[in-house]
């Protein structure tokens, strides 16, 4: 049985039960969190390293030769070195579709959300407008009824799937656009073609020299005013920067965004700033994966994987 180290359980949140994972190794050392540096020396013994975030570069990996496995608690590999792993003979495995609900679920929250203008109203309410009204109700911003409107999705994984079974049962038209940088060879239409039909932009697909910037300022001159942007994909798949001032210029109806190109965003980031003026934007903390069930779902996948490579080994 393989001896294992956690070197940052604390990506994994509270009240997360490890036990899958210790039924499938020797022993299960658990770090809360863990520099480079402090990995090495903590992996000395390790035939197994569970991790998300902490980055395992080729020096790290090469002074680590009893290393077999690593697993991965997400589905990102930046922070692995994989060609230095693939030399050493280090099996690599990540986890995928873990959070399809949450995350399908927060996408939801942001599209009603944008669509009844609720970062505006609930502004207004906490400054008193709604109680000097001398009608029964406040009606300054225009809703969006989701019945009947374009939804254009990038990105058709299980993810993007989910996401537009939610919404077709609120009535949208779903369409989903062409893989970026494939639209030659793909039988779906290219997300050009459906700019200007489109009433909301939702994007699901991995960051890559195709989609950076997918979403930008030429592209958003040619989108109704009224479109609300989603991306619970990855920071700079849009170019938040030209969201923020179509926003602003009332040429985007609504932004509502989980990922911002640097996280956590230690030197700021525009759209944070952008909190404080009254916006139809919401920004939330790259938290629409972290349902506790989909968090003790990655344990589990973890160690189905860890499992499936003792088998084959």
């Amino acid at each position: 049985m393989p001896h294992a180290v956690i070197l940052d359980a604390q990506s994994l949140g509270p009240e997360i039960n490890l036990s899958a994972i210790k039924e499938s190794v020797s022993h299960l050392e658990v770090f809360e969190q863990s520099t480079t540096q402090q990995a090495l020396e903590r992996l000395t013994n390790a035939d197994i390293v569970i991790v998300n975030k902490v980055v395992l570069d080729a020096e790290t990996l090469q002074q680590l030769p009893k290393l077999r496995l690593i697993c991965v608690l997400a589905t990102g590999l930046n922070n692995i070195d994989l060609n230095t792993a693939k030399e050493q003979g280090i099996a690599v495995k990540n986890v995928a579709a873990y959070g399809t609900a949450s995350v399908s679920q927060h996408t939801l929250m942001l599209m009603l959300a944008l669509a009844n203008r609720l970062p505006r109203y609930q502004r207004d309410v906490a400054a008193g407008e709604w109680q000097r009204s001398a009608f029964f109700c406040l009606q300054d911003y225009p809703t969006l009824q989701l019945s009947g409107k374009h939804l254009v999705m990038v990105g058709q994984g299980e993810l993007g799937t989910e996401v537009a079974r939610l919404a077709e049962a609120f009535g949208m038209q779903v369409t989903f656009a062409a893989r970026p940088g494939n639209e030659a060879n793909d039988e779906r239409p290219a997300l050009d073609e459906l700019l200007p039909d489109a009433d909301v932009i939702s994007l699901h697909c991995p960051l890559s020299d195709a989609t950076k910037h997918l979403i930008n300022q030429e592209r958003l001159s040619r989108v109704k005013p009224s479109l609300l942007l989603v991306n619970c994909a990855r920071g700079g798949v849009i170019d938040e920067i030209a969201a923020l001032e179509a926003l602003r210029n009332g040429k985007l109806g609504g932004l509502g965004v989980d990922v911002l190109p640097a996280e956590p965003p230690r030197e700021g980031h525009p759209l944070l700033d952008a909190l404080n003026e009254s916006l139809n934007l919401i920004v939330t903390p790259h938290n629409a994966w972290i349902t506790p069930e989909a968090r003790q779902n990655i344990v589990s996948l973890t160690a189905n994987n860890i499992r499936d490579w003792k088998d084959a080994s």
